[in-house]
């Protein structure tokens, strides 16, 4: 295998994709210490890879096509010599094959077409692998070590760097919210891009009033701005008041705050994949999606679910005439449980 010495990464979004590809960063970084390695990211998520360890360059590039095709006379001024496109889209291949590198590698079934611009195809065994696992099989692809049991692992294999800056920043944030950073807390997320994966509000209200009633911990709602709606929906309901920080921190922060939170509930969502990573238990509530594949990576987390024959459907709208009965057979009660059982598990821990 070539001793690469500069990479360039191509996996612009969305946040959960980003941080699932991060171990992946990390076999590339062990298998080629001396190389120069660039992550190609939407602008919305490099503040996120700035705390990425193990990588030299974050290269932000505007999501549209003209803001796209702009990089290509400086991706190939670059001058490459490895390119790995873990996105699989039409336009992340064309970039490949754009910025004139001799080693190109994607998944031989990525989507539109993709392949076709790849020197190097990785097969994937099974659909049904963790996406932490699929990408990981790129780097074992080019002799990379990846370990025998990845899943087993711990969240240091993402290698997000929390920086006193960033922690100072948001005991200040938190400070000026009546939140001590040594006061139990928990985020609730309640939201996410698809209606389907979004547990209802009144479910989320009354979880957040047991847990505030029972003085488990104080509530604090978190999200993106355009997530701020869903947020109000929730706080509407409820009967006591939660802290609410929807749109007061960038995703570049989220680490800093979700490593201070003592448990995360939270939808299928990116931040899910971001407490993961830094080692903050998570509740996390799974319906038309498959935990197998996106959900939260290692161990000390909580997973729940309400089979049905239709799920995983993998669908942005619901056929079922039971409306969202994946999510809506999931309990306020076990909810409730989880969230004491991990709370009580991180207290634990933080005491030894």
């Amino acid at each position: 295998m070539p001793d690469f010495r500069r990479i360039l990464i191509i996996k612009p979004s969305s946040m959960g994709d980003v941080v699932h590809a991060l171990p992946t960063l990390s076999a590339l970084r062990k298998a080629f210490p001396s190389a120069s390695i660039t992550w190609l990211v939407k602008q919305q998520w490099a503040g996120l890879l700035e705390r990425a360890e193990e990588l030299d360059r974050v290269w932000p590039v505007e999501p549209s096509l003209s803001g796209w095709l702009s990089q290509v006379p400086r991706l190939r001024a670059a001058n490459f010599d490895l390119v790995v496109d873990l996105q699989g889209l039409f336009r992340s291949g064309a970039i490949a094959w754009l910025t004139g590198c001799p080693v190109r590698i994607g998944f031989a079934n990525a989507r539109e077409g993709s392949p076709f611009f790849y020197t190097q195809k990785v097969s994937v065994p099974t659909e049904d692998l963790h996406a932490v696992d699929r990408y990981l099989l790129v780097a074992a692809a080019l002799a990379a070590d990846v370990g025998t049991s990845p899943r087993e692992g711990n969240h240091a294999n993402f290698r997000l760097r929390v920086g006193p800056a960033d922690r100072e920043e948001v005991a200040g944030l938190l400070s000026r919210s009546g939140v001590r950073v040594s006061t139990p807390w928990i985020a609730m997320n309640v939201s996410a891009r698809w209606p389907t994966k979004r547990w209802p509000p009144e479910f989320f209200a009354a979880a957040a009033d047991r847990i505030q009633e029972e003085k488990l911990g104080i509530v604090v709602l978190i999200g993106g701005p355009d997530e701020r709606a869903a947020s109000q929906a929730v706080k509407g309901l409820m009967r006591t008041v939660p802290v609410d920080l929807t749109g007061e921190t960038t995703p570049g922060l989220l680490p800093a705050l979700l490593e201070s939170a003592s448990v995360l509930l939270t939808n299928d969502s990116g931040p899910l994949h971001v407490a993961a990573a830094v080692g903050t238990p998570v509740v996390a509530l799974f319906g038309p999606t498959s935990p197998r594949r996106t959900g939260p990576y290692g161990v000390g987390h909580v997973v729940l679910t309400h089979q049905v024959p239709c799920s995983p459907c993998f669908s942005r709208s619901c056929h079922n005439s039971n409306h969202l009965e994946c999510l809506t057979g999931i309990t306020s009660h076990q909810v409730l449980a989880a969230v004491r059982e991990r709370l009580a598990v991180r207290l634990a821990h933080e005491r030894l």
